[in-house]
C-alpha cells in the first residue's frame, strides 16, 4: 500500500486548492476543510463536509462514486466523522505530537453503505491543569496546531484552556498595588506554573520572565481562535482565592490564610489564600474576568478549583455552602450566564473530609445547572457512586490514565470499559459528559482513543475496537499484530494508573524496593507476556511510525523489567561480601542502562533532546536560554526543593536515561563497592545526602544527550538485545 508524505511544495499545492473548494461554504465547513487539509492534505478534493442542524451532535459517513461526504451539525461532528474514517476504514493513526507524520494510504476507502453516528453525551473534556506543565510547558504554535487538530478528530469539545493567564494577572495584580517585579517573582518558572495556579506553590523558579508571558498571550489567541472555530467551548480560568504574599501586607484586614504544606516546599514557596467569603475576592474575580474577557473573550465555562490538596479553612458543611455560594456569584455577577467547572479531584483525594455531607453541602449551595463536576479518577473510585451522582449537579466522567507523564505501559481498558457501561446505565439525567484528566502525554495514546469512541453509537465490541487499533498501528490487516494487541490489553494493560509507576532505574538507587513514593517500581502482569508480544511484534513488519514506536517502546519496557532482577543479584552479592560478583553484577545493570538508552534513541518520542530544545526556544538571550533548560531539566528529575516529590514525572527517556539515571546509579554502585573495599556498611542517609547535591548540580548544568550511534536498523538492535538477555 502506497503512503502518503507531503513534500512542502506539494502540501502547499494542496492546501491552495483545499482553500478554493470551500467558496460558499459555512464557517463550520470551511473550519473541517482546513482541518482536513493539515491532516490529509491530498484527500481534501475527494471530500465534501455539509452542515446539517440538529440539537444532537452527530455525523454521517457516505460515498458517491470515489466522493466522501461527512455530514454533521458543526465543525467538531463532522471533524469526528473524518477522524471516524481515517481510523476505521483508512487504518490512519493520528498523534497528538506534531512532530509524527500523519500516514495514510494514496487510494481512499470506498464505503459499501452510509454510517450514521450520534453522541451519547454533550460535554467530551480534555486535559489537566498538570499536563500543562508535564507535557505542554515549552510547546509552540505548531504543538498546539495539531494537538487540537487531534481533538477534533477525536470529537473533543470541551478543553481546558488555560495557557497566557499571567499575563492577565500582571495586570491585576498591579491595579492592587504590586509592583511588575514583585508580580514575576510571585509566578513560578514556566514547567511548575500548573502547581503555582492551583495555589500549591509560589516563586520556585522565578522570577518568570517576560518572554514567557507575552508569548503565551500570542500563543492563547491562537489556540482559542482554532478551537472555537472546531465548535469547541474552551474553559478559560477565573480566580479561585489564590493571592500574592504581598497582598497580606497591602490588604492587613482581608480574611486570607496560609497554606501550610505542600509537596515538601520550604514555607517562603508556600502560598496564600484569600476567602471566597470576603468583599476584596468579588473584587477580584471581577477585575479578573473583564481584563481576560477584553484580552481573550469567553465561552461562559470557568475552571475554578478553591482547594487542590489543601485544606479549606474549616470543613463545617455550613461554611463549605458558602464559600461555594459566593465562590459561583463572584463569576456570575460579572457573566451571568457562566458555569463552573469543578475539578473533582479533591473529592477523591481527601475523602477524610470530603464527606457526602461536605460535598452536598458545597455543590448545592450552587444554583443546579450552573456547577460542572469532573469526576477525575474513575479507574480508582467512580466519586458519583458514592455522592448520590454529585447530589444533581452535572458531572463528567473521566479517565486519569497517569500521573506526571510517566513512561509505563499502565491502564485498564476492560475496567474503563465496565465503568463507562456503568455510568451510560445508571449515572441518572445530570450525567453530562465524558473525558480525560490526564497529566501527562507519552505511551498510551490508544487508550485515550477509546475513551473518547465511547461517547459515540459506534457499532463495535471491545475486541473489534482492539483489532481495528491494531490495524492502524500497522497500517493494514495483519493477525499477528492482532494477537499481540489482544494480548497487552488482556494481560499487560490491567493495572490502575497510580502514582510514582515508572521503571527501577528512574528512581533514586537503594539496596531492596524504592526510595519514595515518587517513583515506585512494579508491575501488575507476568513480565514473560509483555517479552512474548514483544517478539511477536518483531515478526511482523510495516513502514509505519506507529509501528516503530510500539516496537521500541514495548522493547524499553521489556528490557526496564530485568532491572530489578539484577539489582536484588547485586544486592545478595554484596550482602555476602563478594565483591568481584556484586562488581561484574554492577557492571550488568550500568550496561543496561546503556541498552536502554540506546534502544530508546531510535524513537523521537523517547529522546530528552527535544525536551529542553524546545524550552530554549522561548529564550531572548544566553542568560534566559540556561534558565529555561534548567526549568525543563528540573521538572522532570528533582522537581522541587527536598525530597517531596523528586522523580514523580521520570521518563525512561534516551539521554535522561544516560545522564541521570545512570549518573545516580554509577555513585550507588561506586560507593557500594567502596563500602566492601573498606570493610565497612553503606550509611544511607549519608548517600541520599550526596545523591541529593549530585542531582541537584545536574539539574544546574549542561548536557549533551543526542547520540551518534543510534541504529538505523531498530529492528535489528532489538533481536540483538533479545539474544545478549536471553528473553
Amino acid at each position: 500500500m502506497k503512503l502518503r508524505r507531503e513534500p512542502a511544495l506539494g502540501l502547499l499545492l494542496l492546501c491552495i486548492a483545499a482553500v478554493l473548494s470551500c467558496t460558499g461554504k459555512t464557517e463550520n465547513e470551511k473550519a473541517a476543510y482546513d482541518l482536513a487539509g493539515r491532516i490529509v492534505p491530498a484527500y481534501v478534493k475527494h471530500i465534501d463536509f455539509v452542515e446539517v442542524p440538529s440539537a444532537t451532535d452527530f455525523f454521517e459517513l457516505s460515498s458517491e462514486g470515489k466522493k466522501l461526504i461527512v455530514k454533521g451539525n458543526n465543525a467538531n461532528s463532522m471533524a469526528m466523522g473524518l477522524g471516524h474514517y481515517l481510523r476505521d476504514y483508512c487504518h490512519v493513526s493520528v498523534s497528538w505530537y506534531a512532530d509524527d507524520p500523519v500516514q495514510y494510504p494514496e487510494k481512499m476507502p470506498v464505503l459499501g453503505s452510509p454510517e450514521r453516528v450520534l453522541a451519547l453525551v454533550p460535554d467530551r473534556f480534555f486535559l489537566n491543569y498538570c499536563t500543562f506543565g508535564y507535557t505542554m510547558p515549552f510547546w509552540q504554535w505548531r504543538d498546539w496546531e495539531r494537538l487540537i487538530d487531534w481533538m477534533a478528530l477525536e470529537g473533543i469539545n470541551m478543553p481546558l484552556a488555560i495557557t497566557g493567564q499571567e499575563a492577565v494577572w500582571l495586570e491585576v495584580w498591579q491595579k492592587y498595588g504590586m509592583t511588575e517585579e514583585e508580580i514575576r517573582a510571585y509566578f513560578t518558572g514556566p514547567a511548575h506554573l500548573p502547581w503555582h495556579r492551583m495555589c500549591n506553590v509560589d516563586g520556585f523558579d522565578g522570577p518568570l520572565p517576560s518572554s514567557w508571558t507575552d508569548s503565551q498571550v500570542r500563543l492563547q489567541k491562537k489556540i482559542l481562535e482554532r478551537e472555537r472555530a472546531l465548535s469547541m467551548r474552551p474553559v478559560l480560568p477565573a480566580f479561585s482565592g489564590h493571592i500574592p504574599g504581598r497582598m497580606k501586607e497591602l490588604y492587613p484586614d482581608a480574611p486570607i490564610t496560609d497554606i501550610t504544606a505542600w509537596g515538601g516546599f520550604d514555607k517562603e514557596y508556600l502560598p496564600h489564600f484569600l476567602a471566597p467569603t470576603s468583599d476584596l475576592f468579588a473584587s477580584i474575580q471581577k477585575d479578573y474576568l473583564e481584563a481576560q474577557t477584553a484580552l481573550f473573550g469567553t465561552d461562559h465555562i470557568y475552571g475554578v478549583d478553591l482547594f487542590n490538596e489543601v485544606d479549606a479553612p474549616t470543613w463545617d458543611p455550613e461554611t463549605l455552602a458558602e464559600i461555594g455560594r459566593k465562590a459561583y456569584e463572584s463569576i456570575a455577577a460579572v457573566d451571568p450566564d457562566a458555569i463552573w467547572l469543578q475539578m473533582g479531584w479533591m473529592f477523591h483525594y481527601d475523602r477524610k473530609h470530603w464527606t457526602p455531607e461536605n460535598v452536598k453541602a458545597y455543590l448545592q449551595a450552587v444554583p443546579e445547572d450552573k456547577v460542572v463536576i469532573l469526576d477525575y479518577y474513575m479507574e480508582h473510585t467512580p466519586v458519583w457512586t458514592i455522592t448520590d451522582s454529585f447530589f444533581g449537579q452535572p458531572y463528567i466522567l473521566c479517565y486519569l490514565g497517569n500521573f506526571g507523564g510517566n513512561a509505563r505501559m499502565i491502564g485498564d481498558l476492560h475496567k474503563m470499559s465496565a465503568r463507562y457501561d456503568d455510568v451510560f446505565s445508571n449515572g441518572d439525567a445530570n450525567f453530562r459528559g465524558i473525558g480525560s484528566t490526564l497529566e501527562g502525554f507519552g505511551v498510551n495514546q490508544f487508550l485515550y482513543e477509546y475513551l473518547f469512541d465511547r461517547a459515540w453509537t459506534l457499532p463495535r465490541d471491545d475486541k473489534a475496537w482492539v483489532d481495528r487499533l491494531a490495524d492502524r498501528h500497522m497500517g493494514k490487516e495483519d493477525e499477528t499484530a492482532r494477537e499481540v494487541w489482544q494480548d497487552l490489553v488482556d494481560k499487560v494493560y490491567k493495572t490502575t494508573s497510580t502514582s510514582g509507576q515508572t521503571t527501577l532505574l528512574c528512581g533514586r538507587p537503594t539496596f531492596r524496593g524504592h526510595w519514595n513514593w515518587g517513583c515506585i517500581y512494579w508491575v501488575d502482569y507476568d513480565v514473560d507476556d509483555l517479552a512474548k508480544a514483544w517478539k511477536k511484534l518483531l515478526e511482523t513488519d510495516s513502514d509505519r511510525d506507529t509501528y516503530r514506536f510500539d516496537v521500541v517502546n514495548m522493547g524499553t519496557q521489556v528490557l526496564g523489567n530485568l532491572a530489578p532482577g539484577i539489582r536484588e543479584e547485586f544486592t545478595a552479592a554484596w550482602e555476602a561480601w563478594d565483591k568481584e560478583k556484586a562488581k561484574a553484577l554492577s557492571e550488568k545493570f550500568m550496561g543496561l542502562i546503556d541498552d536502554i538508552d540506546l534502544l530508546a534513541s531510535c524513537e523521537p518520542q523517547l529522546c530528552f533532546q527535544k525536551w529542553e530544545d524546545d524550552a530554549a526556544k522561548f529564550a531572548s538571550s544566553p542568560e534566559e536560554e540556561a534558565y529555561y533548560r534548567e526549568n525543563a531539566r528540573r521538572i522532570v528529575t528533582t522537581w522541587g526543593t527536598g525530597d517531596g516529590i523528586r522523580d514523580y514525572a521520570s521518563r525512561q527517556w534516551s539521554g535522561l536515561v544516560s545522564t541521570y539515571c545512570k549518573g545516580r546509579w554509577n555513585l550507588f554502585f561506586t560507593r557500594a563497592l567502596q563500602a566492601l573495599d573498606a570493610d565497612s556498611p553503606v550509611e544511607m542517609d549519608d548517600f541520599n545526602a550526596e545523591c541529593a547535591k549530585w542531582e541537584e548540580d545536574w539539574v544546574l548544568e549542561n548536557h549533551e544527550y543526542s547520540r551518534n550511534d543510534t541504529p538505523s536498523d531498530y529492528k535489528a538492535l532489538c533481536f540483538n538485545l533479545i539474544e545478549k538477555y536471553g528473553i
